[in-house]
């Protein structure tokens, strides 16, 4: 369907979240759903554990970590345009992959902590957008099923005193249809929901970028394998900073070779 991408990047900009609906059909949020139920038994068999106390209170909120190393589906889902559009409207052309991981809550599933993804992350204050969040929702979302909840206007916040003494009282969930995608200012408080259902699960992934100066929550070159690695397309390549000098820099190193031509585009280093 049309977006109206610069509507969608003022409210994006302004509110610290847009949702966008149909990025994927409800066949393609299907499909994307059971390649996630195969890559819960991949995690599983090499020893990745889908349970986190750290994170969740009981079993029933099953994570599944590293999706781009289980399924090249889910690594085409990172350069999803629309995505990618979205996220450079926060943080510049360049950006990193710092995490892709799914959340399915299961009936029986309970929130986990009141947070946002920049304050886990980064000291206060936090004056600017640094991290964005890519939702996918693969089920419908709602409140009963374990819709992720929010504080709106919490992307204003900046440091831990703005959080008021009533912040519970204070959230709202995301609902949304399979296939749509919800994007997050990553200073947005927000949790999980809860699953009250007898038998509906939610199946959400989390496609995380942060500014290129922030350490990665993954280590790509470590985590992805060589070979699997070699078959990257030079945008995912960048995106999980597998080049030779990964993405120390915000700016353009050839930027003062432009400016004096003939002064620096050659010769013995001198550092």
């Amino acid at each position: 369907m049309d977006v109206d991408m610069e509507g969608a990047k003022a409210h994006l900009r302004e509110h610290g979240w847009v949702k966008i609906p149909s990025i994927l059909t409800k066949d393609e949020a299907a499909h994307a759903l059971g390649r996630l139920w195969e890559a819960k038994k991949t995690s599983e068999a090499s020893g990745e554990e889908t349970f986190q106390p750290i994170l969740d209170p009981n079993p029933s909120n099953v994570r599944v970590f590293y999706l781009p190393e289980l399924d090249e589906y889910f690594r085409d889902m990172l350069t999803h345009p629309t995505a990618i559009e979205l996220t450079k409207s926060l943080l510049g052309e360049k950006f990193l992959v710092s995490n892709f991981s799914a959340n399915i809550a299961r009936p029986g599933s309970e929130s986990m902590a009141l947070h946002s993804d920049q304050s886990i992350v980064l000291p206060e204050p936090w004056l600017d957008v640094w991290a964005v969040n890519v939702i996918w929702c693969l089920t419908k979302v709602t409140k009963e099923n374990g819709a992720t909840l929010y504080i709106p206007g919490s992307n204003k916040w900046t440091r831990w005193q703005d959080i008021p003494e009533n912040a519970p009282e204070l959230l709202v969930p995301f609902e949304a249809d399979a296939g749509d995608i919800i994007v997050l200012d990553g200073r947005l408080w927000h949790t999980s929901g809860s699953n009250t259902t007898k038998n509906e699960d939610r199946a959400i992934l989390f496609a995380y970028y942060s500014a290129p100066y922030m350490r990665p929550l993954v280590n790509w070159t470590a985590k992805l394998p060589s070979k699997l690695q070699q078959t990257l397309s030079p945008e995912l390549k960048e995106l999980f900073g597998l080049g030779h000098i990964g993405y120390v820099v915000k700016g353009d190193l050839t930027y003062m070779a432009a400016k004096y031509p003939g002064k620096f585009n050659g010769g013995p280093a001198s550092t």
